[in-house]
């Protein structure tokens, strides 16, 4: 049982002002595994306070000493990576053979990735007799989500820093343990006092406290369509500048003559990801109706290999979701999709069997339609919607009507024909063929999934603004 009752403020641990607490669960077990200060407004306050004072010095500090920090912070992150993978996955259940390069190696690419893409940005360049520099847009508040805890700290604190801001981090409270892991960095790491603070606490109360503060110069959050679009009302009031990443519902668009059996088994393993519980899963796969059925049967055998249970088993390839709402919401949904007169391909929404306890969904695939619940709502679960199409016309038409566009794949027999199609879809990040994700380019989607791009030097460019001098 771990108990934190403090916050980071201005370099230095001190008590929270709330007086909640809040529980933090184990999804195998449904144990209460740690508890945080479930913090309020006075936090908020004290906090950015604290980046306030401290921005004037770091925004002028070097961009060598900005890349140094950064280097520190992941070889500190390395350091421990053992014991950070091992509480994230306690906190979430995402099974330790998977989350060791998803979690926590993943965070020491990135925080590498940004302080290398520091060279990249163009800070100065000049206009006839102008300069027009890029300046640090201010204080900064984070509000970081529970399904990648630390990685996504990473994303925003790294590149906020990277860019000369300092920064208030509101963590997830659901697996809050990364935002306390990453703090203890910040010390050791350099980071001069209060360009970093960590507050703790729920959404409606600090989350809210953030977006409001008037010292908080620029509010970036991923989370829910709902959430960013409350950030954005609150934001408002004094104009701030908001970059948020929120849901998906990506479509995998399978043309007439790619390698089918190789795009559905990508595609399955690419929603399934930390049990379905990604922004950017691949949860639409469009086929041709000429082959559906073996795409079908694609589908149901590698779903068939999947192994639920114990995360730390080495045997286990499907961990719980987080909880247990969000184990109900995935099986109405699944419950939605039968009554709504889906196929069902496999899984379903009973309890799997031999699993009395914890969070476990079953892997579940429909055939529909593309006006379904299931095919249009993001489920946050292992659910895949396989959508027949016949032409490539439809194909393009049905992956671009949704409400989100955060990511999506392309399979055809060659990469330019693959290309020529993802240039037609309305979404952020298309990979071609099954292609690595490149933590470099630009992260981020169209319509419901958000404003603005993560990674790289894109990244870093989100928290600078133009100044013109001469």
């Amino acid at each position: 049982m771990i108990e934190r009752r403090e916050v980071l403020i201005n370099g230095e641990w001190v008590p929270s002002a709330g007086v909640g607490v809040i529980e933090v669960e184990n999804p195998v077990t449904e144990e209460v595994i740690a508890t945080v200060p479930g913090g309020d407004a006075r936090d908020v306050d004290r906090a950015a306070e604290a980046a306030a004072s401290a921005f004037d010095g770091w925004s002028r500090s070097s961009l060598s000493q900005r890349a140094d920090v950064l280097r520190n912070l992941a070889d500190i992150v390395e350091g421990r990576a053992d014991e950070i993978t091992r509480t994230i996955v306690t906190e979430i259940g995402e099974p330790l053979s998977i989350a060791t390069g998803h979690q926590t190696l993943s965070t020491v690419r990135h925080l590498r990735n940004t302080a290398d893409a520091l060279k990249d940005v163009d800070w100065d360049v000049q206009v006839d007799d102008t300069l027009v520099h890029r300046a640090p847009v201010g204080v900064v508040g984070a509000i970081t989500p529970w399904n990648v805890p630390l990685l996504m700290i990473a994303m925003k604190v790294g590149a906020a820093v990277a860019a000369g801001c300092t920064v208030v981090l509101k963590g997830t409270e659901i697996a809050p343990m990364s935002s306390y892991f990453f703090a203890e960095a910040t010390l050791e790491a350099g980071l001069p006092k209060g360009v970093f603070n960590l507050v703790s606490g729920n959404g409606p109360e600090i989350g809210e406290a953030i977006a409001s503060h008037p010292k908080v110069d620029m509010v970036s959050l991923t989370g829910s369509p709902r959430a960013g679009s409350r950030v954005m009302e609150l934001a408002s009031a004094s104009v701030k500048r908001v970059a948020l990443e929120l849901g998906g519902k990506s479509a995998n668009v399978v043309l007439e003559d790619a390698d089918l059996e190789q795009a559905v088994n990508a595609g399955i393993e690419d929603a399934f990801r930390n049990s379905g519980q990604v922004c950017g899963g691949l949860t639409r796969m469009l086929v041709p109706r000429s082959r559906l059925a073996q795409a079908e049967e694609i589908a149901a055998a590698r779903v068939a290999r999947y192994v639920l249970g114990d995360p730390f088993d080495a045997d286990t390839t499907l961990g719980p979701v987080v909880s247990g709402t969000q184990r109900d919401r995935v099986r109405t949904l699944i419950r939605a999709g039968v009554d709504e007169g889906a196929r069902l391909i496999a899984g379903g929404a009973e309890q799997p069997e031999g699993l009395d306890r914890g969070y476990f969904v079953k892997p579940t695939v429909f055939t529909g339609t593309p006006d379904l619940r299931i095919a249009r709502e993001e489920i946050f679960g292992p659910v895949v919607t396989i959508l027949p199409f016949d032409s490539e016309e439809e194909a393009i038409a049905i992956a671009n009507d949704s409400q989100y566009g955060l990511a999506g794949g392309v399979w055809a027999a060659s990469t330019e024909r693959a290309r020529e199609v993802a240039l037609r879809l309305r979404t952020g990040r298309i990979r071609l063929n099954g292609s690595p994700v490149n933590a470099r380019a630009p992260h981020g989607g169209f319509k419901l999934s958000g404003i603005g791009r993560e990674n790289g030097r894109f990244g870093i460019e989100e928290f600078l603004e133009y100044q013109s001098i001469g």
